[in-house]
């Protein structure tokens, strides 16, 4: 949704076109920039995934750093030795942790996949968590001093540890001349509150529905996954995307997102004991990684809740007549089976970043499902 990796190249994040709903923000920053007002010391970009706070710290880094930023006010010029730095990773004005969070080039991109390396996994907590020997060793960059503009993005900020959290703190407190820090956050409210008071939050969040839904609509166009999407198939996008545009499409395009009505199938099949937990993990293995089930079981939940509550479901181009019958002999799952359900999804996440086979954790799952 807005995760950057080998998915994203240095062009489509640096120097991507700016998004609509953040042009009044990038007109502020940009215009005190240019009438020779520093930028606070540090920024927090924070709120949920698919709002493009990524996509807008990114781009403000590479204008910030641009060397003909006065002649481009809307965006670094990509072609000065600056925006060349950004595009091979070696600028030498900006550090990024983690790592794995620096918008990398086609070239290094290429190089992996001739390697074998091509990684198809999701990045793990581990690659993102932020130690304090890594904020430690940004102090010599910090404070060197007389070396001009430096930059350094923290990415997945609540993924610093409270010792490394703590002696970020230093550096908040002791702003250093020319020196700006950048922190993202999907998760503001595991920032420890002693960071939070020390930086600025960026106004990212607010979106206009209707700015919503004419950016979905161009994105999309008429067909979502190949099959014909109506204007109220638009909006049901954003509504589950929780009105975040580059979330909705991202959902759109998910390869499950077109299968949840099989979804409810299977499940009302396996709860029946029409079908075995077995045949079913067979035949989804064939359609979708487990990391793809696990998404689409978690959006199914959301539903299945709002059904056994009574209220209007969020899916309505899914028919949950099936369901809503079982209610007369209370057969529908309750509150605490959809919760255990839930976190058993989470565990299989675990499992699997610790190199469990899909298969396994497959047939589990839907042991689990059956069970729902």
């Amino acid at each position: 949704m807005e995760n950057i990796g080998a998915s994203k190249t240095a062009d489509d994040i640096y120097f991507a076109p700016l998004l609509p709903w953040q042009q009044a923000l990038w007109s502020q920053l940009t215009d005190r920039v240019t009438r020779q007002q520093t930028l606070p010391h540090a920024l927090l970009a924070a709120g949920m995934q698919g709002m493009g706070k990524r996509a807008f710290v990114w781009r403000l880094v590479a204008w910030l750093l641009c060397r003909e930023r006065a002649t481009h006010p809307q965006g670094a010029c990509a072609t000065c030795d600056s925006c060349q730095w950004l595009r091979s990773g070696t600028h030498p004005s900006l550090q990024t942790l983690p790592l794995v969070s620096m918008p990398v080039s086609i070239d290094n991109i290429e190089a992996k996949e001739k390697a074998g390396k091509k990684n198809t996994k999701t990045t793990s907590n581990s690659a993102l968590k932020i130690k304090v020997d890594d904020i430690r060793a940004l102090q010599p960059f910090i404070y060197q001093g007389g070396q001009g503009l430096r930059i350094c993005v923290l990415d997945h900020a609540e993924q610093m540890t409270v010792a490394a959290a703590n002696a970020l703190l230093k550096t908040l407190e002791e702003p250093q001349a020319q020196v700006h820090l950048f922190l993202i956050s999907d998760s503001p409210a595991q920032l420890l509150p002693t960071i939070k008071s020390r930086v600025q939050q960026l106004a990212l969040q607010t979106i206009e529905p209707a700015v919503a839904m004419d950016y979905v609509t161009q994105a999309l166009g008429a067909t979502v996954n190949r099959e014909a999407v109506s204007p109220a198939g638009l909006r049901q996008l954003i509504q589950l995307a929780n009105g975040a545009p580059l979330a909705a499409i991202a959902l759109a395009n998910a390869p499950w997102y077109s299968k949840r009505a099989l979804w409810l199938t299977t499940w009302l099949a396996l709860r029946s004991g029409k079908r075995s937990s077995v045949a079913a993990s067979d035949y989804w293995q064939s359609q979708l990684s487990i990391i793809e089930f696990i998404q689409l079981s978690e959006l199914m939940l959301l539903d299945i809740r709002r059904v056994c509550l009574g209220l209007a479901v969020l899916q309505q181009d899914i028919n949950w007549t099936a369901l809503t019958s079982d209610q007369a002999d209370g057969s529908t799952p309750d509150d605490s089976a959809i919760e255990a359900f839930f976190h058993h999804l989470q565990q299989s996440k675990v499992a699997l970043q610790q190199n469990v086979q899909e298969k396994f954790a497959y047939d589990k799952l839907m042991q689990e499902l059956a069970r729902l």
